[in-house]
């Protein structure tokens, strides 16, 4: 797989970056609803939790089990989102900061942080504010977030998507600028509206972005090079245009995308697909890469699907009985001789805990890193699988696991969300 795509920076090479832990003081909250964990990579601080340590100790490089945030029990936080070493987290207030930000931000793509005058902060180890340029500060609210290898799109529901970071290949909507400097940019796009409709939704590749309108078209701009824009082409466009294909005139609900593959589901359950299929993802054996929407008719005996997730080189959907199907490349959950599923294969629904004590446990949700799986059960499960690298696995060690094991966390998950090593659960308490 290509090698550009792994966004990691060596603990070593901590040194030379321009880095400190901020301190902001923020209002708190009487009882705070959601409640947010964290696990993986912590040396580049997208897990945005305190780990001093005494001197006399080594330092923590990663965490292997999920760990309960402070910061989430200060506000009111309604999404997270998993980058490329970096971590966005979105808050319902009426007060002027509403989006959160820490680990890497070599290309400003959790904002602007400068304790001194021209010396923006590269690492972030703790979450810090995002200063959004809305007309409507105590009205408008961030509804949900979405996080690439370097950028980050914050969806509003009054004034429209709000887009920062690299910009090289057009993924933050905005004119490309050869030699742009995105170290220290304070640049935050704004785009308000596609072609008169609402965005109800939002999603980022590696390097591009995928917008749904409430009338369930799709738009998209960025790398262009694996046809993941669906436009037609290969090039990189910066202007978000319609995607036509076989989704034109269908009413789109969802789309997914982790590297340069992207699922879409209709509001009849029905699957597409359309960006890279080097290892099957997208069901065609004769073609590598598809820069047009395709209906992926293989998935049509699968039953109505509800949810999916498309990977770094596999593709994962589950129906409304709660059954879960993967394929493509990589550690699929069919344990560790079963690597490469040509069509859509099962897992067994009692590796998700529905048996004779559960019989009416089902999946619900699920999603993808690069190389790691996760799914989510209507009882507040979370189920976790594939590469575990340095522990975004969250099962307590960082040995790669090759079927669906359940992860410890102490409150009723409700959304998961994997980046490349490190990965969060937004949760409920129990009681």
């Amino acid at each position: 797989y290509s090698a550009n795509l792994w966004y990691r920076i060596p603990f070593a090479a901590l040194q030379s970056f321009n880095f400190l832990t901020l301190v902001f003081q923020y209002a708190s909250t009487s009882s705070p609803k959601w409640r947010v964990y964290v696990w993986g990579v912590a040396e580049h601080g997208a897990l945005g939790v305190n780990l001093q340590l005494k001197k006399s100790r080594a330092p923590i490089h990663y965490l292997t089990k999920p760990v309960r945030t402070h910061f989430a029990e200060q506000h009111k936080i309604v999404d997270v989102a998993c980058g490329y070493g970096f971590t966005a987290l979105a808050a319902n207030t009426r007060e002027k900061y509403k989006v959160f930000g820490c680990g890497i931000n070599t290309d400003s793509q959790i904002g602007y942080h400068a304790p001194r005058r021209e010396h923006p902060l590269q690492l972030m180890l703790a979450p810090a504010p995002i200063e959004l340029p809305l007309a409507d500060i105590p009205n408008t609210k961030v509804t949900s977030v979405a996080a690439g290898r370097a950028h980050l799109l914050v969806l509003t529901d009054r004034e429209g998507v709000f887009t920062l970071g690299n910009n090289a290949y057009g993924q933050c909507g905005r004119q490309i600028v050869e030699k742009e400097k995105y170290s220290g940019s304070r640049i935050i796009h704004n785009i308000p509206h596609l072609t008169g409709a609402k965005i109800k939704s939002i999603e980022c590749g590696q390097d591009h972005s995928l917008f749904v309108s409430e009338n369930g078209e799709v738009y998209a701009c960025g790398w262009g090079a694996d046809g993941q824009t669906g436009l037609g082409h290969f090039n990189s466009e910066w202007q978000p245009s319609r995607i036509q294909g076989d989704i034109e005139g269908e009413n789109i609900i969802k789309v997914s995308s982790t590297a340069d593959c992207v699922l879409a589901i209709n509001d009849k359950g029905e699957l597409f697909g359309w960006g890279n299929s080097e290892y099957n993802q997208l069901l065609h054996e004769e073609i590598q890469q598809i820069h047009t929407p395709r209906h992926l008719k293989k998935c049509q005996g699968l039953g109505k699907i509800v949810d999916m997730a498309a990977g770094g080189s596999f593709c994962i959907a589950v129906n409304e009985n709660g059954d879960v199907f993967v394929w493509g490349y990589g550690i699929l959950g069919k344990g560790p001789i079963v690597d490469h599923a040509k069509e859509p294969i099962q897992i067994p629904s009692t590796l998700f805990g529905r048996n004779e004590f559960q019989p009416d446990s089902q999946i619900i949700a699920v999603n993808a890193g690069i190389g790691h799986l996760a799914a989510v059960s209507n009882h507040g499960d979370l189920y976790m699988w594939g590469h575990n690298k340095r522990g975004c696995l969250g099962l307590g060690d960082v040995k790669d696991q090759f079927f669906p094991l359940k992860v410890a966390i102490g409150a009723m998950v409700k959304k998961v969300s994997c980046g490349v090593d490190h990965s969060a659960a937004l949760c409920l308490p129990f009681v």
